[in-house]
């Protein structure tokens, strides 16, 4: 089982405020803000979005990316849209409307976002 997963960006702000919105549906909020890493005097640049206060996405960066994917658990087909929605809204690209993929599985239903970095960033209901 994963507990967090970090992806380095090229724009920490501009990622930070994407995930922050398209993640807003699942619960998710920034745990740790770039100015908290930035206090910490390492001299690293980053942020941690999460849920019920725990990082579950750490963002480092303002530099060269290798694209990836990503699938977040969600509680609801309805959790599934609205992260869609809240994505394309932050500046994401839709690569997959919110819909069943029975490829995937039986009681699989998902949605595709392209992050700010061209990161496959998922939502997936399994029913």
């Amino acid at each position: 089982m994963i507990d967090h997963v970090s992806l380095n960006v090229s724009n920490l702000e501009k990622s930070r405020d994407f995930y922050r919105e398209a993640l807003k549906p699942l619960g998710y909020t920034v745990v740790l803000d770039i100015a908290d890493i930035e206090s910490w005097g390492l001299g690293i640049k980053g942020c941690s979005i999460g849920e019920n206060n725990e990082t579950r996405l750490w963002l480092s960066g303002d530099d060269a990316v290798a694209k990836c994917h990503i699938a977040f658990c969600a509680k609801s087909e309805e959790e599934v849209k609205s992260f869609h929605e809240a994505g394309i809204k932050a500046g994401g690209k839709d690569n997959g409307a919110p819909g069943p993929r029975p490829d995937y599985g039986e009681h699989y239903y998902g949605a595709f976002v392209i992050d700010p970095d061209g990161n496959n960033i998922e939502v997936v209901f399994r029913g």
